[in-house]
């Protein structure tokens, strides 16, 4: 598994943040039995003004956001990993031949802004977000009071599970 992790930022943040984004990534996917064993994901760090371009440009929405999440498979139910035969050129990187599960945008002033807000440590929202958003990236959504409940299960199972709680 590959987790490419870019910050445009001068944010320094007092964690691994590739350790976390690979260790959170990884066990989202092992929770989700993820049938494939080469995937990439791509992580951007940016600020709200980036944020904001990005939630402008592809969702129409001129505001910051905390985390977006693009995935690149098409999922019929969550966590249900299928490349339609034939299609899998579509779906991997050329160079590595991973499966690429899409991109994660994270803006470090709400990770750190939000951390403050609620009371637990960056780290923490900032591993929350990459959970919530490879989530995402498996299918999952959260537009029923139903879907966002199973989503906060989903995420909770994941921190819980890596000692990510929210007393750090």
């Amino acid at each position: 598994m590959n987790f490419y992790v870019d910050n445009e930022t001068d944010q320094e943040f007092d964690f691994d943040v590739d350790q976390i984004v690979k260790s959170v990534c990884t066990k989202v996917l092992e929770r989700e039995n993820c049938p494939f064993e080469n995937v990439s994901v791509n992580v951007l760090i940016t600020d709200n003004e980036g944020i904001k371009g990005f939630n402008s440009e592809f969702r129409n929405i001129d505001k910051e956001t905390d985390v977006l999440s693009f995935p690149n498979l098409n999922f019929e139910n969550p966590g249900e990993y299928v490349i339609p035969e034939g299609d899998e050129a579509d779906y991997m990187d050329p160079e590595t031949g991973d499966i690429i599960l899409g991109d994660i945008i994270l803006s470090k002033d709400r990770i750190l802004s939000q951390a403050e807000e609620y009371g637990h440590s960056v780290k923490r929202e900032f591993a929350f977000l990459v959970a919530h958003s490879m989530l995402h990236l498996s299918g999952y959504d959260h537009m029923t009071e139903e879907e966002a409940k199973e989503m906060e299960s989903r995420q909770r199972a994941v921190l819980d599970e890596l000692g990510i709680t929210r007393d750090l």
